[in-house]
């Protein structure tokens, strides 16, 4: 299933205005899950179909246009106490709010951002669109697990040259989510393609930076591939991130090495939060330049990590037409850690001794 267009029929939708920000909670077509379920598929694919289009959105602006449109991804999880719970959503409301700036939009409010997601859950779990927990998943560390995907993007205005967008709109929207990989260890390869460039977009989760993530993971699946990982534009040589995750490489050495943020590298906030969480193990975590040969030669596990890619093994990573694997292409000690660690948070079987998990059910 991984990302479905079965989004649930609550959505909020809010407008910049001269005075500010207007929202509002609009209630899709739908019927109970129970009875679209018993639907023939083609009505029950023509109803979830109509949730997704808007009769009162200009088709020509500066997002369909030009791509000028930025985006988050969270996640609600069904918790073992049988409640939901958000992960870290105050961090996903404040690089939205960086993104909306760094592309001289007004800025959706933070306090807003995490009262409409949540919201924005709740309405559709009390219409009974939830995804319940099953004891099942904790026996492979929660890779078969579901979960609430949330998406808050932005919608510009109408306009046809090249502008920045001054009065858009938010919209959040909610669907159910599997695992994003298929397999435990994916196996990657090096592309030769840049994703971003010093000066340029790649610090914000702005669309118009998936075009080419998206064409370089085409390629990679082409040759069997299960990611690809980019290299820096300038040298050609440092390792900065996958194809829409941030990664991770154990050194023989015992160090844990994520690529240092900058205007190329999107701060990934389940990498921010590994990085505490293996810290606090005793684990020395570096954020540094870390180059294609350093770690194709020194690594002893690798993983890529994000709100979709959950914490993902890195069996083997491919470069120049050499394949390199990682700990006999199994997933890692470190790895496992760190994975059940941060699951075991999301999905309420580790305490939530940090405060990051937010209730809403």
């Amino acid at each position: 299933m991984a990302f479905t267009l079965n989004s649930f029929p609550v959505v909020y939708k809010a407008k910049f205005e001269n005075d500010g920000w207007k929202g509002e909670f609009v209630e899709k077509p739908h019927k109970t899950p129970q009875e679209e379920a018993q639907m023939p598929g083609a009505e029950r694919e023509a109803l979830v179909e109509s949730r997704n289009f808007y009769s009162d959105l200009p088709l020509v602006n500066y997002s369909t246009q030009y791509g000028n449109s930025c985006f988050e991804g969270l996640k609600a999880f069904p918790q073992k106490d049988g409640g939901l719970a958000i992960f870290r959503p105050e961090q996903n409301a404040a690089r939205f709010a960086r993104s909306m700036k760094g592309l001289y939009m007004p800025a959706f409010p933070e306090g807003d951002f995490v009262q409409a997601v949540a919201e924005t859950v709740k309405k559709n779990a009390a219409l009974g669109f939830c995804v319940g927990y099953d004891a099942q998943w904790e026996k492979d560390s929660f890779a078969s697990a579901l979960s609430v995907y949330i998406r808050p993007f932005t919608f510009s205005e109408a306009g046809f040259t090249p502008e920045v967008s001054r009065e858009p709109w938010v919209f959040v929207v909610t669907m159910p989510m599997s695992a994003y990989f298929s397999s435990e260890n994916a196996n990657a390869v090096v592309t030769d393609r840049i994703r971003a460039t010093p000066k340029g977009t790649g610090w914000i989760k702005t669309a118009s930076n998936y075009v080419i993530s998206t064409l370089a993971k085409h390629e990679a699946r082409q040759q069997g591939f299960t990611e690809c990982i980019f290299l820096d534009a300038a040298n050609r040589r440092f390792v900065e991130e996958g194809s829409s995750c941030n990664i991770f490489f154990y050194l023989k050495s015992g160090e844990l090495v994520s690529p240092a943020l900058g205007d190329t590298v999107l701060p990934g906030i389940t990498r921010a939060s590994i990085v505490e969480l293996a810290r606090d193990r005793g684990i020395n975590v570096c954020e540094r330049e870390i180059s294609i040969e350093e770690a194709l030669g020194e690594t002893a596990e690798c993983f890529v990590c994000g709100t979709a890619a959950g914490v993902t093994p890195i069996g083997s990573l491919s470069h120049n037409g050499k394949k390199t694997a990682f700990n006999d292409g199994k997933t890692g000690d470190v790895t496992a850690q760190v994975r059940d660690t941060l699951k075991g948070i999301q999905y309420g079987t580790v305490p939530d001794a940090k405060g990051w998990m937010l209730k809403v059910l």
